[in-house]
């Protein structure tokens, strides 16, 4: 059997999206999907976070503006309203109901223990559709076997 073992560790708009919709397409093609969110990409499974993620426009070449454009106020509102235009345009779902279209299609949602002692997170403040909390080891151990492909975000 095939599977894809994708570690998020960023919180923006773009890293989120991509890893949300390589472990959609996965699963749309029967592929097992796993998710683990550490540092960072805990964000987007924080209740309280994952609807207000952004583009960061300081050090990311894919903005295409120079580092001090970049750096103005209001040039990462406005790059991160730009984006989630696009996202709506193209009428993917937000981050919360993306979350349910993965747990409901079988991805498994994990988040890092480690990153969670490190932000002081509890699990109560994480949603409802993560399948639990692993340490690093714990998620390596998942990852065994013939067919199984691990990606960093």
């Amino acid at each position: 059997m095939k599977k894809i073992m994708i570690i998020l560790s960023k919180a923006n708009l773009d890293s989120v999206y991509a890893a949300f919709v390589l472990a959609n397409g996965a699963a749309m093609e029967g592929i097992e999907a796993e998710l683990f969110f550490t540092f960072f990409g805990l964000d987007a499974i924080h209740k309280e976070k994952l609807n207000d993620l952004h583009i960061a426009t300081v050090g990311n070449p894919g903005v295409h503006v120079p580092t001090f454009l970049g750096g103005l106020p209001g040039m990462e509102s406005f790059a991160s309203s730009m984006m989630k235009k696009e996202i709506d345009r193209l009428d993917l779902p937000p981050v919360s109901e993306f979350l349910e279209i993965l747990s409901n299609s079988g991805c498994k949602l994990w988040a890092c223990k480690l990153a969670m002692k490190i932000f002081h997170y509890k699990e109560e403040d994480l949603i409802a559709e993560l399948d639990g909390v692993l340490t690093v080891g714990d998620f390596y151990k998942r990852a065994e076997g013939e067919g199984v492909h691990m990606l960093f975000i």
